[in-house]
């Protein structure tokens, strides 16, 4: 048998060709797949944009008319997004700044309350004690009873129904007393807001205000009782300063 004998030399050159065929297949492969997908690609992209807007002028549009077109509704819809952000802090700060502007006011009023009832323009009511006078007492009595009510705390006081402020004074002999130009009989009460334990102490305690009067008016009989509930009236006069003026 005869075989046959192929030299190095002259396969080389065809195997070289046969590897240059093979690697220039995939490449055009590659190329053709990577088309391919681009292709589907774009027609569901072009598909899907004209199926939704369905409007006769859309499908008039080239393919590079409508990726500029996507990229401009993409940009849109970032710049909707980045306002409707903003708007959203915007609100969120109004919101801050109206709670914060509620509490204020609130605030404000609520002081403004206080400083009404402090000063008697207002009707006040609470725990306090109720002194019940009975003889034969003076003007400066009262007026000692009612120094020594402000000194234990007391927050708002009364003599007969009429409100203590400033400018009020109950004076008069024994049996002749009167507070803002009204009479007042033998017997009367006085209203006291405030702690009716301090209060009540301050009062009964051994040589306080009730016994030194009672060493100066031995006839006037003065009893205190606490009261869990009293609502004094606010006072008849105008409180405006005739000569002070405030320092703002």
């Amino acid at each position: 048998m005869t075989g046959r004998h192929v030299t190095p030399g002259a396969s080389a050159p065809h195997q070289a060709d046969h590897a240059r065929r093979i690697w220039g297949f995939h490449r055009l492969a590659s190329r053709v797949s990577i088309a391919v997908v681009a292709g589907v690609l774009g027609i569901l992209a072009v598909g899907q944009f004209r199926g939704q807007a369905g409007a006769p002028a859309l499908a008039a549009l080239s393919a590079t008319d409508l990726t500029q077109l996507i990229a401009n509704l993409t940009a849109g819809n970032d710049q909707l997004r980045a306002e409707i952000t903003d708007l959203r802090d915007q609100a969120a700060h109004l919101t801050e700044a109206h709670d914060r502007g509620e509490t204020t006011v609130d605030e404000l009023t609520g002081d403004l309350g206080r400083i009404r009832a402090w000063a008697g323009l207002t009707a006040v009511s609470g725990q306090g004690i109720a002194i019940t006078v009975r003889g034969q007492l003076g003007g400066d009595g009262v007026e000692d009873l009612i120094n020594e009510l402000r000194n234990a705390g007391a927050e708002a006081i009364s003599v007969d129904g009429v409100r203590i402020v400033t400018g009020v004074v109950v004076a008069g002999a024994p049996g002749a007393l009167s507070v803002e130009n009204n009479a007042i009989g033998d017997a009367f009460e006085i209203r006291a807001i405030g702690s009716p334990q301090i209060l009540t102490g301050t009062l009964t305690r051994t040589g306080g205000v009730i016994a030194q009067i009672g060493t100066t008016y031995p006839d006037a009989q003065l009893t205190v009782t606490p009261v869990d509930m009293l609502t004094l009236p606010a006072t008849d006069r105008t409180l405006v300063p005739a000569h002070g003026q405030p320092r703002l």
